[in-house]
């Protein structure tokens, strides 16, 4: 059985393709066509906790294993670790193993960029970036290789993380800067990704009325990076209908009319004409399927 480390799996899954197989899957899951459960979480000792994302369809199956481990913080090592394994649907047979924590950095950035081409066809002119985690570094580089911002901003809690990934993209030859809070430059930016695992909304209120705000960070009931005004006044698309009714804490705090949102697959084929929006992601087996496409044709 073959095993991807880190730097296989992010050479296997280059953004322009996986863009291109995340919107296979979205419509596949519409269709019937691609099954995933929502995954299940289970409580492990020492305040941990276990994540299962299974998914398939008729040409391969995967299960994706995160487990949290908060106290890894003070022992020196990541709070958090996962795998993906992809197997045959028809026998069973392993096919390979990749590293769970680059598929779904790149599968969500890739989402991410979907979303943005789908729901802002015009060229993003300055995209503010709010965090500066795995994620929020993921969509710095997956935006600065295709969606090619004229200037980014830069927000973190520690100022330090946003001003390492700053230099990063202008090592990219990007533009970017970092910002001492979003409020300074929310009127400036047409497109804002929020990627933090915050329990209260990290998004000003007063984003332009031609925005698009992309929220990939929070992913229970009880976080929330998007606030409840905000929300009111968009138009609010989501990656699943499923998986927000059950995780997302932004929407489901703000008691949201499930009815008006609209499912990214939808859409894809139907864009939403009104303003701002806002694009809701709690992640979900399916991108992680379409990330296991690629690697299964790698190097082939």
């Amino acid at each position: 059985m073959k095993i991807f480390d880190a730097r296989t799996t992010a050479a296997a899954l280059p953004y322009p393709e996986l863009v291109e197989e995340v919107a296979t899957a979205l419509r596949q899951v519409a269709t019937g066509r691609l099954s995933e459960p929502l995954r299940s979480q289970h409580e492990l000792p020492a305040g941990g906790r276990l994540l299962l994302m299974p998914a398939w369809s008729d040409d391969l199956a995967v299960v994706k294993r995160i487990s949290i481990h908060p106290q890894n913080a003070g022992r020196g090592l990541p709070t958090s670790r996962a795998e993906l394994l992809a197997f045959d649907p028809q026998t069973g047979a392993s096919l390979f193993i990749a590293d769970g924590e680059v598929v779904t950095a790149r599968r969500t950035a890739a989402l991410s960029l979907l979303a943005a081409r789908t729901l802002h066809p015009e060229p993003v002119e300055n995209l503010l970036i709010i965090g500066a985690g795995r994620q929020a570094r993921a969509h710095a580089e997956a935006f600065a290789e295709l969606a090619r911002p004229e200037r980014f901003y830069l927000y973190n809690r520690t100022l330090s993380r946003a001003a390492t990934l700053a230099n990063s993209l202008r090592e990219r030859g990007a533009a970017a800067q970092t910002v001492p809070h979003p409020e300074r430059v929310i009127e400036e930016a047409d497109c804002v990704i929020s990627a933090t695992s915050s329990r209260t909304p990290v998004v000003p209120e007063g984003v332009r009325g031609d925005a698009c705000v992309i929220a990939v960070g929070a992913y229970t009931p009880q976080m929330a990076e998007l606030p409840p005004a905000l929300l009111g006044r968009s138009v609010i698309v989501v990656d699943t209908l499923a998986g927000a009714r059950a995780e997302a804490g932004d929407l489901i705090q703000a008691g949201v009319d499930w009815e008006k949102v609209v499912p990214l697959a939808r859409a894809l084929d139907e864009p939403p004409r009104d303003r701002p929006v806002v694009f809701k992601s709690v992640g979900a087996a399916a991108f992680d399927l379409a990330a296991a496409r690629l690697l299964a044709r790698y190097g082939t």
